[in-house]
């Protein structure tokens, strides 16, 4: 049996062999860019150096990146669905093409001293051309070379066969994908890598960045060339083990707490093991996205309403199978001991998102029975077998119910729901849709607007003048950057008072009148630290750095990009200044 935990470190140990630097995980949650609320694949922190950012490590990168992705929730209690997931990615930025990236793929796969899968259990697909990119001949002449037999690779549309870009523009391009080839019986004549039946399981993703999707649905070819890889590490495991789906190494022990908890097993009934998967993948990555340095609270909305959704989800599963009892924290502490010797920020932070966990449990249970009292009263008042979109909507805004609770309340009746109703009074209300899970806003850095780089750089002149100000225990907790505007989160305890607001934009407007140089450089972390750079989460970085410097007032670390000189942002005006979550303020401000 392999372990994540030597996967982990055969795949790192593979790629550092073959000169890439190791980086480590990302945030959860994206800095600066609003294209995705989450981190959805490795590639994600890493757009604007696919764009052509100079990366600190080099030309070659990777890491194991953990990653959100909730547009498909409703998928969540099959075999291979989950919500969080490590993946493991390399990258070559303008290096290294197709013949290297499959090549190692290859080799990684099917050599002894690595994966040692068979040859005869693998098969490949290629992307087969349309009016945006050509039939990628390139690599399916590879994999002949490499000994694929051709009834084994399949040319496949941008459907199966396209990646990207995370958000609505961005690099993206053509992929080749490797499949196990499973022992379970074909479904017909025909059964192939983009059936459903389970005879061929996804194990990795080969990307070839050659496109940049621009805001009209263009592609345009990208100036630098890129390789972006993936593979699972769940799904990997379970496959290299003869695992029946993705439940049974690293989430054994925390559905090992479920099954105490509950008093049934999981594995012997369908519904009861489906909420099972359901609890043990909402719970931790509801968790996760807590207990990022960058973490957000349970709301109702942006990554909160992901937050809540997910735990609030999680919890109706349990009193499903007769957990009655409070018990989110107790499956997130498992969680939390699972996890923290990879990710050591869920020890930093582990105190407080079991609070949070505790306290949202406590709030949906308070709820709970109530919303469900006018639920059933409502539904016997209905003869058409159909829940009104304005009455799922009035649950959800009133009692705290999630979409996909009202519909799964609904489902176990045999009603259905109007979600085009619900997104309607959901919109008017300026909540957040259902489709924010996938991505919110147009925009961000990866389209490398002129508007978004001067937003990126005013964000440091505001972080720096919020220290001046309120004091030194300010620090960064997370940013949002549209073409329209910034948002920035920070730690501070009180609403600023009106001369506060107004200090803070005077010093900002200051530093864009005195036409500030912005410059940077590389260097270690520890040289970093000691010029006294802004950087808050430390371990996120790798051995080397870039140090952007706004004149002598701002010096942090960050990837860029930037303006080249203060003077091109403009009037700097705060519009807003509220409660982000406990301790957590927001600015959002424009340059005009």
């Amino acid at each position: 049996m392999i372990t994540s935990k030597e996967l982990r470190q055969k795949y790192i140990e593979f790629f550092k062999s073959k000169g890439h630097t190791q980086i480590p995980s990302a945030s959860l949650i994206p800095e600066n860019d609003p294209s995705v609320l989450f981190t959805t694949a490795g590639m994600h922190p890493l757009v604007p150096f696919l764009s052509g950012e100079k990366h600190p490590g080099g030309k070659r990168l990777v890491n194991v990146q953990k990653c959100v992705r909730t547009g498909d929730i409703d998928g969540v209690g099959n075999q291979w669905h989950l919500s969080f997931f490590e993946m493991l990615g390399n990258w070559s930025l303008g290096d290294y093409g197709r013949r290297e990236a499959l090549k190692w793929s290859f080799e990684f796969l099917t050599a002894v001293q690595y994966l040692g899968i068979g040859r005869e259990k693998i098969a490949v697909s290629v992307f087969a051309g349309d009016d945006d990119a050509p039939f990628d001949e390139e690599s399916y002449n590879i994999w002949l070379e490499l000994g694929m037999p051709e009834e084994r690779i399949y040319r496949y549309s941008k459907k199966e066969n396209w990646w990207g870009p995370a958000g609505e523009t961005g690099p993206c391009g053509p992929d080749s994908e490797m499949f196990y080839i499973t022992d379970k019986e074909p479904c017909g004549k025909n059964c192939q890598p983009r059936c459903d039946c389970g005879k061929y399981v996804e194990i990795w993703n080969d990307v070839f960045m050659e496109y940049n999707k621009v805001n009209d649905g263009e592609y345009e070819p990208l100036s630098q060339k890129n390789i972006d890889t993936g593979m699972g590490l769940e799904r990997m495991i379970a496959v290299l083990n003869g695992f029946n789906d993705d439940y049974q190494e690293l989430l054994k022990p925390v559905v090992a707490k479920i099954e105490e908890l509950s008093r049934k097993k999981y594995g012997k009934n369908y519904e009861v093991t489906r909420s099972m998967r359901v609890i043990a993948d909402h719970i931790r990555a509801a968790t996760f996205i807590m207990g990022d340095d960058s973490g957000v609270a349970p709301s109702n909305v942006d990554q909160g309403y992901v937050v809540r959704k997910l735990m609030r989800r999680a919890i109706r599963h349990g009193r499903l199978i007769g957990i009655n009892q409070r018990f989110a924290s107790v499956v997130a502490r498992v969680v939390i001991q699972t996890m923290e010797n990879v990710y050591v920020e869920l020890n930093r932070n582990g105190m407080k998102v079991l609070s949070l966990i505790d306290e949202e449990e406590e709030k949906f249970l308070r709820t709970l029975q109530q919303g469900l009292k006018i639920f059933r009263k409502q539904v016997k008042k209905i003869d058409n077998k159909k829940i009104s979109g304005k009455l799922a909507f009035d649950l959800f805004q009133t009692y705290g119910f999630p979409f996909e609770v009202i519909s799964e309340l609904a489902g176990e009746q045999s009603f259905s729901v109007d979600e085009d109703e619900f997104q309607k009074e959901f919109e008017k209300h300026q909540k957040l849709s259902r489709s924010a899970s996938v991505g919110k806003f147009k925009g961000g850095l990866g389209d490398h607007s002129s508007k978004t780089i001067e937003y990126h750089t005013a964000t440091h002149l505001l972080h720096r003048a919020l220290r001046d100000v309120l004091g030194e225990h300010v620090e960064q907790r997370g940013s949002n950057i549209t073409r329209e505007r910034l948002r920035f989160d920070f730690s501070h305890g009180a609403k600023l008072a009106d001369d506060e607001i107004r200090k803070v934009e005077e010093i900002v407007n200051q530093k864009i009148k005195d036409r500030l140089d912005v410059k940077q450089k590389e260097m270690s972390v520890e040289e970093a630290e000691k010029q006294d750079a802004i950087g808050i989460f430390r371990d996120k970085y790798g051995k080397r750095v870039k140090i952007y410097s706004i004149g002598n007032y701002s010096k942090e670390i960050c990837g860029g990009p930037h303006v080249n000189n203060t003077s091109e942002l403009g009037y700097f005006k705060i519009i807003k200044e509220e409660s982000c979550s406990a301790g957590v303020r927001r600015i959002k401000a424009v340059l005009q």
